[in-house]
């Protein structure tokens, strides 16, 4: 028996201050981000959806409630599926006032192949692929979409690549309000697909 298990990014933050945000609470949506989701359930619509499930933060619960409409299903919280923990959480990490700058953090910066600032790849992958591999057995015979994000989701395209966890963020191909499908068959991943349902907004 086969099934289909979605992984959706949510879309664009409300986030004036230019923070790394991660797991911190009251991070909302912007206007554009719920145009981004509401364009992401609209590409579901006619898909046999029975299982929507989202990381429980406010953005990813944001990003699963026009799905809803679109499927019909009832969005779950999923602890497992959270974005990933980060010990630089509140900062400005990439403009050019970055707070990375000060020497006081550049301990945390010295194995990026962990990562050394935050929870490490491994765990990161085996979560999601867990949750994933769950989402297909809940749904088997049909879909399920699980709202994540950029990095959680990363782990799991590499993972099934076959690539090292480790990479430039740069090179990363999980645009905001995007889908990764995998597809999987008797439990195991066949095939792996990506779109970009918001791309033009």
């Amino acid at each position: 028996m086969s099934s289909i298990v979605h992984l959706v990014r949510h879309g664009k933050v409300y986030n004036p201050g230019r923070i790394l945000y991660g797991r911190l609470p009251g991070y909302h949506l912007s206007d554009r981000g719920r145009a981004m989701a509401s364009a992401t359930a609209d590409s579901f619509a006619g898909h046999d959806v029975t299982l929507l499930a989202h990381s429980p933060l406010t953005r990813a619960e944001e990003t699963a409630q026009p799905i809803a409409q679109v499927t019909g299903q009832d969005p779950e919280a999923w602890e497992d599926i959270i974005e990933a923990g980060n010990r630089f959480e509140g900062l400005r990490v990439n403009a050019w006032n970055s707070q990375l700058w000060n020497p006081v953090r550049w301990p945390l910066l010295k194995d990026p192949s962990i990562p050394s600032w935050g929870e490490p790849y491994e765990q990161i992958a085996t979560r999601m692929l867990s949750a994933a591999k769950k989402a297909a057995e809940i749904a088997e015979g049909h879909e399920a979409i699980l709202v994540s994000h950029e990095l959680p989701i990363v782990m799991v395209q590499r993972s099934v690549a076959g690539l090292p966890l480790p990479h430039n963020p740069a090179r990363r191909k999980c645009a905001l309000a995007s889908v990764t499908s995998l597809h999987y068959c008797d439990g195991e991943i066949l095939d792996i697909y990506y779109s970009e349902p918001a791309q033009e907004i």
